[in-house]
């Protein structure tokens, strides 16, 4: 069973991308991130098509999260708790039943933070609360359980080609990081780090400006975390780096585990 999550920067600007890959890689469980589209602008009938079912939780030109599935797939909530007020859509949780266990699948788009010094980037360490308080709730129920998406995190030097290039960035800030390792300690476990060890030069970002992709300048920010029945299931992670040299790309590139039924 094969659960990926990808960053795929507007849906309906790279709805061909993202069908060609669903075609190459048939796989199970998909988390979205970056719409940039409300629910009833997503792109539905090229998705059904290709056999899947899925849940929206979209927002005009902004944000927007979804989760395609080939099995049955019901809605546990969208957003998350602590300012009632918040429009943006990032967060969107599920029951996946592809076996006698479900599986409980989260997509999450934390905010990006930028620039340092505003309200952005404490909305980001405010959201990163948010989300440790409810996956502290979700350990509790002992499911299996992930956390997937765009984290907007870069968790350690290793994780960046050049990492002194992202020092005043507020995905590299200590704060950043801090409350990214005290929501993993809580007992989540970094599927690509359990299964690819501490090797620097894995990325899951590539930035269009400057070259970046041709130099290989890369950084580590999109993650799935595994709760430890999840972990019991893990086989095997990759990282579909060849999707970034496709045409008219995302920015980022699918993450992809796969787990025993």
């Amino acid at each position: 069973m094969q659960i990926a999550t990808w960053n795929i920067n507007s849906v309906k600007a790279r709805i061909d991308v993202l069908v060609a890959w669903l075609k190459e890689t048939q796989c199970d469980v998909v988390c979205l991130q970056e719409l940039k589209c409300e629910d009833a602008a997503f792109p539905a009938p090229a998705i059904e098509e290709l056999g899947y079912n899925f849940l929206v939780h979209g927002q005009k030109t902004y944000n927007g999260v979804a989760i395609l599935s080939r099995h049955p797939i019901e809605l546990v909530r969208t957003g998350l708790d602590g300012e009632d007020a918040d429009p943006q859509a990032r967060y969107i949780e599920v029951i996946v039943t592809a076996s006698a266990e479900p599986l409980r699948i989260a997509s999450i788009y934390l905010p990006n933070g930028n620039p340092l010094g505003t309200e952005k980037f404490e909305y980001k360490l405010r959201w990163m609360d948010r989300l440790a308080a409810h996956a502290r709730q979700l350990l509790s129920l002992e499911d299996t359980c992930i956390l997937a998406g765009d984290f907007n995190v870069i968790p350690a030097p290793r994780d960046a080609r050049n990492p002194d290039g992202w020092v005043q960035d507020a995905l590299f800030q200590p704060a950043t990081r801090h409350k990214f390792h005290s929501l993993v300690n809580q007992g989540w476990t970094d599927a690509v780090r359990h299964l690819q060890g501490p090797e620097a030069g894995i990325y899951t970002f590539w930035d269009y400006q400057a070259g970046a992709w041709q130099k290989n300048n890369g950084i580590r920010i999109d993650h799935q975390l595994f709760s430890p029945r999840a972990l019991d299931r893990l086989q095997a992670v990759r990282i579909d780096k060849h999707v970034r040299g496709w045409e008219h790309p995302s920015d980022h590139v699918p993450v992809v585990t796969a787990l025993r039924k």
